[in-house]
């Protein structure tokens, strides 16, 4: 009967350890979050952007990358460690807390798209508008 059991037992044991594919999420959702920003700026002025990229799960292998495009005005963006972004051109997030500026080089409307992509093809995008306000008005 003992030799029996064991025997069962190394089916059962057989049985289970058949299946060698391992259920790991890799794409977990995510969102840009930021703080309050501006809408009146400046010609010459700069704008400050506080992003926290908020993940759903932590995977090791994902990677994201940042890009902007900017449909109306002039203006120029920078990362907070000083990399002067090209439109539509990607560069890599490293961290999860950020800080973007916006440098205004227009005195008409400005609008900003910021995309933030992950390694598995999705996006999260974000758009910033600034009205120009002149220097006369502000008295």
């Amino acid at each position: 009967m003992k030799k029996r059991l064991y025997l069962l037992t190394g089916l059962l044991l057989t049985a289970v350890a058949c299946n060698n594919e391992l259920d790991i999420q890799q794409a977990y959702a995510f969102r840009l979050e930021t703080m309050p920003v501006q809408t009146r700026i400046v010609c010459g002025e700069t704008a400050e952007i506080r992003c926290t990229l908020v993940r759903e799960g932590e995977y090791d292998g994902a990677r994201y990358t940042i890009r902007y495009f900017q449909p109306d005005g002039k203006g120029e963006l920078r990362m907070d460690d000083g990399t002067l972004f090209l439109p539509n051109d990607r560069y890599p997030l490293t961290r999860e807390e950020f800080r973007l500026y916006y440098t205004s080089a227009s005195t008409d409307q400005q609008t900003i798209d910021i995309y933030v992509e992950d390694n598995f093809g999705q996006c999260e995008q974000l758009t910033f508008a600034f009205q120009n306000e002149s220097e006369e008005t502000e008295e």
